[in-house]
């Protein structure tokens, strides 16, 4: 039997983790590094999404359709999300790429990743090694210090990503950005170059540019669940908006793909705005 959790401080590659104990429920845990919050889980219930942007991409997940999935998870942190598609779709095949090793390590010991396969390096290498046509699922949420992890955006790794889904197959990525959402629209635009259906949920107040925060960004090759995530979306805790179709190609508007030869990283985001309170 694996000891309990120890809260406490952790050097590990990217900064300094720390283990938080959840004061409302027995059995969750936080995980941060130097103060930003990268995972929440419950080990009682992995259904249980404490992150608001994790809900919108378990939600965009929930409508795909039933049965197991083979996914591609490109960071992993706590492996939140892993946890919850192996809860949620038994018999799921999932392979987990993260950069931090010690951060793994940390987990691993500490939260345990039974029946996860986690490989510690390069995200992009990864999936680029993967056969063709070979996910149903792809997701990408890896963050550096805030930053979301280079080469991720761009069209030769949105490119890699296309040859690994199958034709039906889904990429999704949680993206952050600030007024004016500069970073977010050139991201449109990378996906349109592989993708021709593409839908975003984000906060209302995230989406008129009045506030930082995440963007849930949904590409397939197939129509994607508009009206039910619409609705999702609108009765959520947390009310978010879905844009699809014509309305997010007048967000996009003009603006060119991130391409490996020039590259934008996107915005560092705000002290604290998404600490731990």
């Amino acid at each position: 039997m694996r000891p309990a959790p120890t809260p406490g401080r952790y050097p590990v590659r990217f900064g300094m983790a720390e283990l938080l104990r959840d004061a409302d429920r027995p059995n969750a845990w936080m995980i941060t590094v130097d103060g930003v919050a990268q995972s929440h889980v419950n080990l009682d219930d992995p259904t249980d999404l404490e992150f608001d942007y994790i809900r919108r991409i378990a939600d965009v997940i929930d409508c795909l359709g039933e049965g197991p999935l083979d996914a591609l998870h490109v960071g992993g942190a706590a492996c939140t999300l892993p946890r919850y598609v192996a809860a949620s779709r038994p018999r799921s095949r999932q392979l987990v790429f993260d950069a931090d090793g010690e951060l793994v390590a940390l987990i691993r010991e500490h939260l345990g990743l039974k029946g996860l396969k986690v490989r510690v390096g390069d995200g992009r290498e990864g999936v680029s090694a993967r056969y063709d046509a070979s996910a149903d699922l792809v997701v990408v949420d890896a963050f550096e210090r805030g930053v979301f992890a280079g080469g991720l955006a761009t069209v030769e790794f949105t490119n890699e990503v296309a040859r690994v889904l199958r034709p039906a197959g889904t990429y999704l990525a949680n993206v952050s950005d600030g007024p004016n959402l500069p970073f977010l629209r050139r991201f449109l635009a990378t996906l349109a170059t592989s993708f021709p259906h593409i839908a975003l949920l984000a906060e209302p107040g995230v989406l008129r540019g009045r506030r930082f925060g995440n963007v849930v960004v949904a590409a397939s090759r197939i129509e994607l669940p508009v009206v039910a995530l619409t609705r999702r979306a609108a009765s959520s805790p947390y009310p978010a908006r879905c844009v699809a179709g014509e309305d997010l190609r007048e967000l996009q508007g003009k603006a060119k793909p991130i391409t490996d030869a020039v590259p934008m990283p996107s915005p560092v985001p705000p002290k604290d705005v998404f600490g731990v309170f």
